[in-house]
């Protein structure tokens, strides 16, 4: 699924992400297609494995041309950091201490 206008993103063997230029992206859709870099369209949010999960993602996402979005988040328990693509939409890499999670959020 990858063309001169298209690319497919592997995040894992279970998520794939579509990258698509503008001019293929409208044979999708009727509506006007939003400029990210004005106004917020979409946040995109993934789970990480560990707090280094969280950093490696969001350097190489940085690395590869994106831009920072958010201040780090740290709450001890849950740990994020935040990215805008080229595009300008705002991802998110989360990754919560399986405890908390088990402890319905609370560390």
């Amino acid at each position: 699924m990858t063309d001169e206008s298209t690319a497919c993103l592997v995040i894992s063997d279970t998520i794939f992400a579509m990258l698509i230029g503008e001019s293929r992206f409208k044979d999708f859709t009727k509506k006007e297609i939003a400029d990210a870099g004005r106004s917020t369209e979409v946040l995109i949010a993934l789970s990480a494995d560990s707090r280094a999960q969280v950093d490696e993602m969001a350097d190489a996402a940085l690395a590869a041309g994106g831009f920072p979005a958010n201040d780090p988040m740290d709450e001890g328990f849950m740990y994020g950091r935040s990215f805008q693509d080229p595009d300008h939409h705002i991802w998110e890499v989360v990754w919560m201490d399986p405890a908390a999670v088990e402890a319905g959020g609370q560390a």
